[in-house]
């Protein structure tokens, strides 16, 4: 039986913002919506969304006999930003890959309750495997899905990485979902410069600028690249403009600061940069999963 008092105290001892537990059972409620986003082709060249259906709606499937999901987030807020005529890189990609620094806590955690981990009862993930972590975080009583479709923490705003453990193991006590507290604010569905915010919680890919600069492989459409701006890898806009993130606050994580090269890159460099010159800047950074190609081209971009 896993203590959710001690969970979360060794959670905020290892680094985490926030920790909540939830109870496993089939996100039958997300499974509508999910269906409809994926069948009018919402997730655009995201063709990887389509597999693992029922695992993704009922995490059972990536732990055999699965009754807990511990939910995770880990501030990653910069204290340090490019300055605004700057290439603008998405605050994530600042430091460190997330991936290796949220799952390496995550280990930490599981040891720290259980030394050494119990075999065969729990999987940790952060963003890299199919579960619907926004989702979860809700379920377990992080914050709420915004309209923005980000996890939005009270107090705290959105700049977080989520992780999961996903564990055979019941819990003491389950925390309770919070309710939707964007109210009749929109602010993020107005800013988003692209009109990719189609309604509350409803995101089309197709003219989302993070994901034609990230994940995006083909050349950016005509409509969607003439709303660039200095935007070189992702889009915070809808972050920025959310009031809930006035109570951000620098992250306490130091791999995630960024390097003093990145901090002064501009234009010309960003013009001039070679294939070397990309894997030496980014050579830690989740950059890498856009490709030097793909920074070339959406400099390209920005010229026509």
């Amino acid at each position: 039986m896993l203590s959710a008092t001690e969970i979360k105290k060794k959670a905020q001892e290892i680094g985490f913002d926030a920790c909540g537990i939830a109870q496993v059972v089939a996100a039958d409620s997300e499974a509508l919506f999910f269906d409809r986003w994926l069948k009018e082709g919402n997730h655009a060249g995201m063709t990887y969304l389509e597999n693992h259906r029922e695992i993704r709606l009922n995490p059972a499937g990536l732990v055999e006999g699965a009754k807990t999901v511990i939910s995770v987030a880990l501030n990653y807020y910069p204290s340090q930003k490019l300055p605004p005529e700057a290439p603008h890189i998405a605050y994530y990609a600042y430091g460190k890959d997330y991936h290796f620094v949220v799952k390496e806590m995550l280990n930490d955690l599981w040891n720290a309750l259980f030394p050494p981990a119990e075999t065969g009862t729990a999987r940790f993930f952060t963003d890299s495997a199919p579960i619907l972590e926004r989702y979860w975080a809700w379920k377990a009583g992080l914050g709420w899905i915004g309209k923005n479709t980000n996890l939005i923490i009270p107090g705290k705003g959105s700049f977080f990485f989520l992780g999961e453990i996903v564990t055979s193991l019941e819990a003491d006590h389950y925390d309770t979902p919070q309710k939707n507290r964007c109210g009749r604010c929109s602010r993020c569905l107005e800013a988003c410069p692209t009109g990719a915010l189609e309604a509350p919680r409803h995101l089309n890919a197709r003219k989302c600028l993070s994901y034609l600069t990230i994940e995006n492989r083909e050349d950016l459409p005509a409509a969607q690249a003439a709303c660039l701006g200095n935007r070189l890898y992702g889009c915070d806009t809808c972050q920025e403009v959310c009031p809930w993130n006035r109570f951000a606050r620098p992250t306490h994580v130091e791999a995630f600061r960024p390097s003093e090269e990145l901090l002064h890159l501009n234009r010309e460099k960003i013009d001039h940069m070679t294939e070397e010159d990309y894997r030496r800047i980014f050579a830690r950074s989740a950059v890498k999963r856009a490709k030097y190609e793909g920074l070339i081209r959406t400099r390209e971009a920005w010229k026509k």
